[in-house]
């Protein structure tokens, strides 16, 4: 955002709230689930000579585990693009100004395709009450699940149950590492838990909303 444009003071008002950042594209395929660790990165795309990386830096999990948050400062309004660990409410405080939803059918920021973050085992998400009863559906095909523990019967087609975090921050960090999981345990159907509602789960529920 070039200094003296209309949009500057609500740039240099978001860097001084959250600070500046090196931004670099996620090493992964195009579509599937973002990496969140080196080992996923090699995983994904391999090394050479038999890959495409030739080398991983690593330097430890992601912190964060979800994509940044994406908002546009070009127009008269601020516009979110992509929700990510800043919340909308955040923004609004920062910058003393509505943020608007994504508007527009053609995609103005990475990931925002109607399927991304896809594992290659079907996804879907299911409220956690009805859980029970789409495991029971599916049967003989065996699930993998990422639910709370409550809401996931014993039954012989579930291959491995995920106790999903309570916690928007913890459950976003853990987010990309057990969808992975569940992606490598040979179960036909992956089943996830419908998040809950708010503005603090709105960026986790937008990747699952993709991923499915």
């Amino acid at each position: 955002c070039a200094p003296g444009s209309p949009a500057h003071p609500w740039a240099r008002a978001l860097l001084q709230r959250f600070g500046g950042a090196v931004a670099a594209p996620s090493a992964n395929r195009f579509g599937r689930i973002s990496p969140t660790t080196a080992q996923h990165v090699i995983d994904e795309l391999g090394l050479k000579p038999a890959g495409a990386v030739d080398m991983v830096l690593d330097g430890g999990p992601c912190p964060v585990g979800i994509e940044s948050t994406i908002v546009d400062l070009s127009s008269p309004q601020p516009q979110l693009l992509r929700p990510g660990s800043i919340t909308r409410e955040q923004l609004q405080a920062v910058l003393g100004s509505p943020v608007a939803a994504p508007q527009g059918a053609a995609p103005r920021a990475p990931g925002r395709l109607e399927k991304h973050y896809a594992p290659r085992t079907s996804l879907e998400v299911v409220p956690p009450a009805e859980i029970a009863q789409r495991v029971a559906s599916l049967r003989p095909s065996t699930v993998a699940v990422l639910a709370p523990a409550w809401a996931v019967p014993a039954a012989p087609s579930l291959v491995l149950h995920l106790e999903a975090a309570d916690d928007p921050s913890d459950y976003a960090r853990r987010l990309y590492e057990e969808l992975r999981r569940l992606d490598a345990s040979g179960a036909i159907r992956l089943i996830v838990a419908t998040p809950p509602d708010g503005p603090d789960w709105e960026a986790v529920r937008d990747r699952l909303t993709r991923a499915s």
